[in-house]
């Protein structure tokens, strides 16, 4: 279940609500008791990095955004390799 962040646009008290995806936003601020309570929108905190995912396999050209764009190079030259399955009989367990 993701984690919602709020502020109540009267007072400016901001809350942290774990809440299913199905539930509706919440509307009425806990402090002040009125319903000017708004959903924030923020940033993930956490990034998928290495081999494996879409970012490094499957982009293409200007649209890579590693960190590191060493192991983006590394990992477009290892992909290339086709004939041996990809991973380049490497410790995956596919071979």
């Amino acid at each position: 279940m993701p984690i919602y962040e709020y502020q109540c646009e009267n007072c400016g008290f901001e809350l942290e609500k774990l809440q299913k995806l199905s539930d509706a936003p919440l509307t009425d601020c806990p402090e002040c008791k009125q319903s000017t309570l708004q959903k924030l929108i923020s940033a993930d905190d956490f990034r998928l990095k290495g081999g494996g995912w879409y970012e490094t396999d499957f982009k293409s050209g200007r649209k890579k955004n590693v960190a590191d764009s060493g192991s983006a190079k590394s990992t477009g030259s290892e992909s290339g390799s086709s004939s041996s399955g990809g991973c380049s009989g490497g410790g995956c367990g596919c071979h």
